[in-house]
Protein backbone atom coordinates (compact mmCIF):
# COMPACT_ATOMS: atom_id res chain seq x y z
CA UNK A 1 0.00 0.00 0.00
CA UNK A 2 1.41 3.35 -1.07
CA UNK A 3 0.95 6.59 0.88
CA UNK A 4 -1.52 7.85 -1.72
CA UNK A 5 -3.55 4.65 -1.43
CA UNK A 6 -3.46 4.92 2.38
CA UNK A 7 -4.73 8.52 2.20
CA UNK A 8 -7.56 7.56 -0.18
CA UNK A 9 -8.75 4.70 2.04
CA UNK A 10 -8.41 6.89 5.16
CA UNK A 11 -10.51 9.65 3.58
CA UNK A 12 -13.17 7.07 2.79
CA UNK A 13 -13.05 5.82 6.41
CA UNK A 14 -13.29 9.32 7.88
CA UNK A 15 -16.16 10.32 5.59
CA UNK A 16 -18.26 7.21 6.06
CA UNK A 17 -17.58 5.87 9.59
CA UNK A 18 -20.29 7.95 11.23
CA UNK A 19 -22.64 8.31 8.26
CA UNK A 20 -25.29 5.59 7.74
CA UNK A 21 -23.63 4.31 4.56
CA UNK A 22 -21.11 1.70 5.85
CA UNK A 23 -17.46 2.64 6.19
CA UNK A 24 -16.27 -0.97 5.90
CA UNK A 25 -18.26 -1.44 2.73
CA UNK A 26 -16.86 1.72 1.17
CA UNK A 27 -13.29 0.84 2.15
CA UNK A 28 -13.69 -2.60 0.57
CA UNK A 29 -14.96 -0.94 -2.60
CA UNK A 30 -12.14 1.62 -2.58
CA UNK A 31 -9.41 -0.96 -2.01
CA UNK A 32 -10.96 -3.18 -4.71
CA UNK A 33 -10.76 -0.39 -7.27
CA UNK A 34 -7.20 0.36 -6.14
CA UNK A 35 -6.31 -3.30 -6.61
CA UNK A 36 -5.06 -3.78 -3.04
CA UNK A 37 -8.05 -5.45 -1.36
CA UNK A 38 -6.38 -8.89 -1.23
CA UNK A 39 -3.25 -7.63 0.52
CA UNK A 40 -2.83 -8.66 4.14
CA UNK A 41 -1.80 -5.18 5.26
CA UNK A 42 -4.86 -3.64 3.58
CA UNK A 43 -7.23 -5.83 5.60
CA UNK A 44 -5.44 -4.83 8.81
CA UNK A 45 -5.26 -1.18 7.77
CA UNK A 46 -9.04 -0.99 7.20
CA UNK A 47 -9.57 -1.91 10.85
CA UNK A 48 -6.60 -0.12 12.42
CA UNK A 49 -7.35 3.37 11.06
CA UNK A 50 -10.52 3.36 13.12
CA UNK A 51 -8.26 4.73 15.86
CA UNK A 52 -8.34 8.10 14.11
CA UNK A 53 -12.12 8.05 13.90
CA UNK A 54 -12.36 7.13 17.59
CA UNK A 55 -10.27 10.16 18.55
CA UNK A 56 -12.53 12.41 16.48
CA UNK A 57 -15.53 11.46 18.65
CA UNK A 58 -13.59 11.85 21.88
CA UNK A 59 -12.29 15.30 20.86
CA UNK A 60 -15.68 16.60 19.69
CA UNK A 61 -17.49 15.32 22.81
CA UNK A 62 -14.63 15.62 25.29
CA UNK A 63 -16.75 17.30 27.98
CA UNK A 64 -19.06 14.30 28.14
CA UNK A 65 -16.33 11.68 27.83
CA UNK A 66 -14.28 13.13 30.67
CA UNK A 67 -17.08 14.05 33.07
CA UNK A 68 -16.28 11.31 35.56
CA UNK A 69 -19.10 12.35 37.87
CA UNK A 70 -21.56 10.80 35.40
CA UNK A 71 -20.40 7.23 35.94
CA UNK A 72 -23.69 5.85 34.61
CA UNK A 73 -22.67 7.09 31.15
CA UNK A 74 -19.65 4.75 31.12
CA UNK A 75 -21.72 1.82 32.39
CA UNK A 76 -24.23 2.30 29.57
CA UNK A 77 -21.44 2.29 26.99
CA UNK A 78 -19.95 -0.85 28.51
CA UNK A 79 -23.32 -2.62 28.49
CA UNK A 80 -23.99 -1.46 24.94
CA UNK A 81 -20.73 -2.87 23.60
CA UNK A 82 -21.11 -6.35 25.17
CA UNK A 83 -23.09 -7.88 22.24
CA UNK A 84 -20.47 -6.73 19.71
CA UNK A 85 -17.60 -8.07 21.84
CA UNK A 86 -19.23 -11.50 22.22
CA UNK A 87 -20.33 -11.96 18.61
CA UNK A 88 -17.13 -10.45 17.24
CA UNK A 89 -15.07 -12.95 19.22
CA UNK A 90 -17.26 -15.96 18.39
CA UNK A 91 -17.58 -15.28 14.66
CA UNK A 92 -14.26 -13.62 13.86
CA UNK A 93 -13.36 -16.02 11.03
CA UNK A 94 -16.78 -15.77 9.37
CA UNK A 95 -16.62 -11.96 9.52
CA UNK A 96 -13.15 -11.99 7.94
CA UNK A 97 -14.48 -14.12 5.08
CA UNK A 98 -17.27 -11.63 4.42
CA UNK A 99 -14.78 -8.76 4.41
CA UNK A 100 -13.34 -10.16 1.18
CA UNK A 101 -16.68 -9.97 -0.67
CA UNK A 102 -17.51 -6.75 -2.55
CA UNK A 103 -20.69 -8.51 -3.77
CA UNK A 104 -21.92 -8.73 -0.17
CA UNK A 105 -21.33 -4.99 0.15
CA UNK A 106 -23.35 -4.26 -3.00
CA UNK A 107 -26.35 -6.28 -1.81
CA UNK A 108 -26.37 -4.88 1.73
CA UNK A 109 -25.93 -1.32 0.49
CA UNK A 110 -29.04 -1.73 -1.65
CA UNK A 111 -31.16 -3.39 1.04
CA UNK A 112 -29.99 -0.97 3.74
CA UNK A 113 -30.87 1.97 1.52
CA UNK A 114 -34.44 0.74 1.16
CA UNK A 115 -34.71 0.50 4.95
CA UNK A 116 -33.42 4.05 5.45
CA UNK A 117 -36.15 5.47 3.20
CA UNK A 118 -38.76 4.54 5.79
CA UNK A 119 -36.92 4.99 9.11
CA UNK A 120 -38.05 8.55 9.79
CA UNK A 121 -41.70 7.55 9.44
CA UNK A 122 -41.34 4.23 11.26
CA UNK A 123 -39.95 5.77 14.46
CA UNK A 124 -41.53 9.21 14.66
CA UNK A 125 -42.77 9.28 18.27
CA UNK A 126 -39.62 9.58 20.43
CA UNK A 127 -39.89 9.99 24.20
CA UNK A 128 -36.20 10.00 25.20
CA UNK A 129 -34.41 13.30 24.62
CA UNK A 130 -31.21 13.05 26.71
CA UNK A 131 -28.70 10.29 27.46
CA UNK A 132 -29.63 10.48 31.15
CA UNK A 133 -32.97 8.93 30.17
CA UNK A 134 -31.36 5.98 28.39
CA UNK A 135 -31.75 2.93 30.62
CA UNK A 136 -29.25 0.09 30.81
CA UNK A 137 -31.66 -2.23 29.00
CA UNK A 138 -32.12 0.28 26.16
CA UNK A 139 -28.34 0.64 25.86
CA UNK A 140 -28.01 -3.16 25.63
CA UNK A 141 -30.74 -3.50 22.99
CA UNK A 142 -29.14 -0.71 20.96
CA UNK A 143 -25.88 -2.64 21.20
CA UNK A 144 -27.62 -5.73 19.82
CA UNK A 145 -28.80 -3.71 16.83
CA UNK A 146 -25.22 -2.57 16.31
CA UNK A 147 -24.02 -6.15 15.78
CA UNK A 148 -25.92 -6.34 12.47
CA UNK A 149 -23.11 -4.16 11.09
CA UNK A 150 -20.71 -7.11 11.34
CA UNK A 151 -22.02 -7.89 7.85
CA UNK A 152 -19.99 -5.66 5.46
CA UNK A 153 -22.15 -2.98 3.89
CA UNK A 154 -24.49 -2.83 6.88
CA UNK A 155 -23.54 0.48 8.45
CA UNK A 156 -22.63 0.35 12.15
CA UNK A 157 -23.82 3.92 12.46
CA UNK A 158 -27.15 3.19 10.74
CA UNK A 159 -27.75 -0.01 12.71
CA UNK A 160 -27.12 1.59 16.10
CA UNK A 161 -29.06 4.77 15.22
CA UNK A 162 -32.04 2.71 14.10
CA UNK A 163 -31.71 0.69 17.30
CA UNK A 164 -31.73 3.88 19.35
CA UNK A 165 -34.77 5.24 17.54
CA UNK A 166 -36.53 1.90 17.99
CA UNK A 167 -35.88 2.39 21.71
CA UNK A 168 -37.73 5.75 21.52
CA UNK A 169 -34.67 8.04 21.36
CA UNK A 170 -34.92 11.21 19.30
CA UNK A 171 -33.13 11.11 15.96
CA UNK A 172 -30.32 13.37 17.18
CA UNK A 173 -29.87 11.54 20.48
CA UNK A 174 -29.78 8.18 18.70
CA UNK A 175 -27.05 9.54 16.41
CA UNK A 176 -24.99 10.89 19.32
CA UNK A 177 -25.35 7.67 21.31
CA UNK A 178 -24.23 5.81 18.19
CA UNK A 179 -21.09 7.96 18.13
CA UNK A 180 -20.44 7.31 21.82
CA UNK A 181 -21.01 3.57 21.40
CA UNK A 182 -18.53 3.56 18.52
CA UNK A 183 -15.64 4.45 20.83
CA UNK A 184 -15.48 1.25 22.94
CA UNK A 185 -16.68 -0.87 20.00
CA UNK A 186 -14.06 0.36 17.55
CA UNK A 187 -11.34 0.53 20.20
CA UNK A 188 -11.95 -3.13 21.05
CA UNK A 189 -11.96 -4.14 17.37
CA UNK A 190 -8.75 -2.21 16.71
CA UNK A 191 -6.98 -3.55 19.81
CA UNK A 192 -7.98 -7.09 18.88
CA UNK A 193 -6.69 -6.69 15.32
CA UNK A 194 -3.38 -5.21 16.52
CA UNK A 195 -2.49 -7.29 19.58
CA UNK A 196 -4.53 -10.52 19.66
CA UNK A 197 -5.64 -11.62 16.19
CA UNK A 198 -3.18 -13.74 14.19
CA UNK A 199 -2.84 -12.64 10.56
CA UNK A 200 -1.36 -14.54 7.65
CA UNK A 201 -0.93 -18.24 7.07
CA UNK A 202 -0.92 -20.90 9.76
CA UNK A 203 2.77 -21.50 8.99
CA UNK A 204 3.73 -17.89 9.65
CA UNK A 205 1.05 -16.16 11.76
CA UNK A 206 1.76 -12.59 12.85
CA UNK A 207 0.02 -10.08 15.04
CA UNK A 208 -1.19 -6.80 13.60
CA UNK A 209 1.44 -4.59 15.20
CA UNK A 210 4.17 -6.87 13.86
CA UNK A 211 2.86 -6.43 10.32
CA UNK A 212 2.80 -2.66 10.76
CA UNK A 213 6.33 -2.56 12.15
CA UNK A 214 7.87 -4.89 9.58
CA UNK A 215 8.47 -2.05 7.13
CA UNK A 216 8.82 1.73 7.12
CA UNK A 217 6.13 1.97 4.44
CA UNK A 218 3.60 0.18 6.64
CA UNK A 219 4.38 2.38 9.64
CA UNK A 220 4.06 5.58 7.62
CA UNK A 221 0.80 4.39 6.01
CA UNK A 222 -0.62 3.51 9.44
CA UNK A 223 0.33 6.88 10.95
CA UNK A 224 -0.77 9.01 8.00
CA UNK A 225 -3.98 7.01 7.64
CA UNK A 226 -5.02 7.61 11.23
CA UNK A 227 -4.28 11.34 11.03
CA UNK A 228 -6.29 11.72 7.83
CA UNK A 229 -9.17 9.63 9.20
CA UNK A 230 -9.23 11.78 12.37
CA UNK A 231 -9.46 15.11 10.52
CA UNK A 232 -12.03 13.93 7.98
CA UNK A 233 -14.15 12.22 10.66
CA UNK A 234 -14.42 15.47 12.64
CA UNK A 235 -15.80 17.25 9.58
CA UNK A 236 -18.15 14.36 8.76
CA UNK A 237 -19.61 14.22 12.28
CA UNK A 238 -20.30 17.96 12.32
CA UNK A 239 -21.97 17.76 8.91
CA UNK A 240 -24.05 14.70 9.79
CA UNK A 241 -25.53 16.06 13.01
CA UNK A 242 -26.47 19.36 11.39
CA UNK A 243 -27.93 17.65 8.34
CA UNK A 244 -29.83 15.07 10.38
CA UNK A 245 -31.62 17.73 12.42
CA UNK A 246 -33.18 19.17 9.27
CA UNK A 247 -33.50 16.44 6.64
CA UNK A 248 -33.35 12.99 8.23
CA UNK A 249 -32.13 9.78 6.58
CA UNK A 250 -33.86 9.67 3.20
CA UNK A 251 -30.98 11.08 1.15
CA UNK A 252 -28.61 8.47 2.62
CA UNK A 253 -31.13 5.78 1.70
CA UNK A 254 -31.21 6.91 -1.95
CA UNK A 255 -27.41 7.13 -1.99
CA UNK A 256 -27.09 3.55 -0.77
CA UNK A 257 -29.62 2.29 -3.31
CA UNK A 258 -27.87 4.03 -6.22
CA UNK A 259 -24.43 2.86 -5.04
CA UNK A 260 -25.67 -0.71 -4.59
CA UNK A 261 -27.27 -0.83 -8.03
CA UNK A 262 -24.13 0.56 -9.69
CA UNK A 263 -21.96 -2.03 -7.96
CA UNK A 264 -24.27 -4.88 -8.96
CA UNK A 265 -24.14 -3.69 -12.57
CA UNK A 266 -20.34 -3.63 -12.38
CA UNK A 267 -20.39 -7.23 -11.16
CA UNK A 268 -22.78 -8.38 -13.87
CA UNK A 269 -20.66 -6.73 -16.57
CA UNK A 270 -17.44 -8.19 -15.17
CA UNK A 271 -15.85 -4.86 -14.32
CA UNK A 272 -15.48 -6.02 -10.70
CA UNK A 273 -14.76 -9.63 -9.81
CA UNK A 274 -16.13 -11.32 -6.71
Amino acid sequence: MTIIEAIIVAIVEGLTEFLPVSSTGHMIIASTFLGIHKEEFTKLFEVAIQLGAILAVVVLYWRKFFDFRRWQFYVKLFIGVIPALLLGYLFSDQIDALLESPLTVAITLLLGGIVLLFIDRAFNRPTIESDDQITYSKAFITGIWQTIAMIPGVSRSAASIIGGMQQKMTRNLAAEFSFFLAVPTMFAATAYSLFIKKWGTTELPRKGYEIIMESKENMVAFGVGNIVAFVVAILAIRFFINYLKIYGFKVFGWYRIIAGVILLILFLTGVIEH
